[in-house]
């Protein structure tokens, strides 16, 4: 315990397709009549809804009553202060863990999966109902923690960025990206879709799909490897840019230097934010 206080747990969600919907349209009604003139069911986005927020009540009534506790929304995790002898719990898709993992230093993650047909669960991985147990392993730091590798890229002006499945760098728009990549002694000039630098949890992902569109034969990291993979997206061949290094590992503490040649409308982030 932190200074006598009992432990705190800290759960994690994101709004539901419907209470986006909601917030949109305001009521029901007009949230029924946009999806169907879409062809859709709201009936569909209410048990969806019900699914995770059942999760939910069932995670925070699955906490020790002599335990502090906090919800805090994904909206908000850039200005909530979290203690560093807190256990969080993400309650959603896989996604939700990475967006939370940035903003922590060191503290336990549970990811919980609010339905095993809707997510995949390659992060939230556990039921709703073994939070108890769970909670107790986090506090007392036993049980089986992973320490998963984070990418970070750090701009020129000194901002910071750190993502726990990958980085885009690219435009924000779909004109070709412009830029001179370095890794190691070798240097490209491209002109491409962008490009990502994935971590092992990030395999799973977005880099498995650019690694099986492309028949790679590049081994991805695993989950817990100190180690990353890039890929360059749709490299275009030109008297001024090349096609050959487009992919490869970075193993430890290396590094890759991008340089943008974009006059305006470069973009880098990680975990779709």
């Amino acid at each position: 315990m932190n200074g006598g206080l009992p432990p705190r747990a800290v759960v994690v969600t994101r709004p539901t397709d419907y209470e986006e919907l909601l917030y949109r349209h305001a009521t029901r009604e007009q949230a029924r009549f946009f999806l169907e003139s879409r062809k859709q069911s709201i009936g569909v986005v209410e048990e969806k809804h019900r699914k995770v927020r059942a999760a939910v009540d069932a995670v925070l009534a699955g906490i020790p009553p002599r335990w502090r506790r906090a919800l805090v929304s994904r909206g908000d995790l850039d200005r909530f202060l979290f203690e560093p002898e807190d256990v969080v719990v993400a309650v959603g898709q896989d996604g939700l863990v990475a967006n939370t993992a940035k903003y922590l230093s060191g503290q336990v993650v549970i990811g919980v999966n609010p339905s095993p047909e809707l997510f995949d669960g390659a992060l939230a991985r556990h039921p709703p109902k073994a939070i108890g147990e769970l909670l107790r392993l986090g506090a007392e730091r036993k049980g089986r923690i992973e320490a998963r590798t984070m990418v970070e890229a750090t701009m020129s002006d000194g901002q910071r960025l750190l993502a726990l499945n990958e980085i885009f760098v690219g435009h924000r728009s779909h004109q070709s990206a412009r830029y001179l990549l370095c890794v190691g002694k070798r240097s490209e000039r491209h002109s491409s879709s962008g490009m990502i630098v994935a971590t092992g949890t990030g395999s799973t992902g977005w880099a498995r799909s650019v690694s099986r569109s492309r028949k790679t034969e590049i081994a991805l990291p695993g989950a817990t490897e100190l180690a990353l993979v890039f890929f360059v997206r749709e490299a275009f061949p030109s008297v001024a840019t090349g096609t050959d290094l487009t992919e490869g590992l970075l193993p430890g503490e290396a590094c890759l230097r991008v340089t943008s040649e974009m006059n305006e409308g470069g973009v880098a982030f990680g975990d779709g934010i």
